[in-house]
């Protein structure tokens, strides 16, 4: 782990209600550099929150998330966050990434070659002139991971990133996340898909009802839960939430 790592990541007690409802219930984890991190849960456990709360979209109403680097602007530019549905501006693909690197105040000479990199790291390049909001879903969703490839975060969340994509797109944007894996970013990814978390993970938060259950390494997870909760998952009988 690099000397200016914004890692590990610190949970304290952390909790989030809305409209007096419990959401997250008391989660407490540190997660540090290496191995993919898998939030594991039904649809519904609260994986998407826990995961807005880590990248500071939302802000706990108890407890605290805090960075090991404690600079808000390195904690910013040092990860980024793939959504299930992702946002992008109505231009080509190409200009999507280059804004993404303008807010990153990349100088505007580097801008279109990092952009072009980004997109043939992903297999868009050449659709790098397409308006982005034509392309399908495996593909606005691979431009959304080459505009996170082009910051170089070291951190990366990914939410359900393949939940509405057919089998082939799946393969490909697990491609793409393997990639950043080996490239040293640290992947924290919420899935419901057992199959998925085997493949692109090396340990799980499993979560149920907003709370940290279980945390184990993949293998271990898999062939000896240590929760009723999680081995009920694990064999198709966790009622979603």
């Amino acid at each position: 782990m690099p000397a200016s790592s914004i890692l590990p990541l610190s949970l304290r007690r952390v909790g989030f209600r809305i409209d007096g409802r419990t959401i997250i219930d008391d989660v407490s984890v540190d997660i540090g550099a290496g191995p993919s991190t898998i939030l594991l849960g039904a649809n519904g456990a609260g994986k998407s929150v826990l995961m807005r709360l880590m990248h500071g979209l939302l802000a706990p109403t108890s407890g605290s998330v805090a960075w090991s680097d404690r600079d808000p602007e390195r904690q910013r530019r040092l990860q980024a966050m793939v959504f299930q549905r992702p946002v992008l501006l109505r231009r080509s693909a190409l200009a999507n990434v280059a804004y993404a690197l303008k807010v990153a105040r990349v100088p505007r000479p580097e801008r279109e070659r990092l952009a072009a990199e980004a997109l043939e790291s992903v297999g868009l390049l050449h659709l790098a002139n397409r308006p982005a909001r034509v392309l399908s879903g495996g593909e606005q969703q691979r431009l959304a991971l080459a505009r996170a490839w082009a910051l170089h975060p070291e951190v990366l969340f990914l939410d359900e990133p393949t939940a509405s994509l057919d089998p082939s797109a799946t393969r490909e944007i697990e491609r793409v996340i393997q990639a950043f894996d080996a490239a040293g970013t640290k992947i924290i990814m919420a899935t419901h898909n057992l199959g998925q978390a085997r493949r692109v993970g090396d340990e799980v938060l499993f979560i149920h009802h907003g709370r940290l259950v279980e945390r184990a390494a993949m293998d271990h997870f898999f062939a000896q839960p240590a929760s009723a909760e999680a081995a009920a998952f694990i064999k198709g009988e966790l009622p979603w939430t």
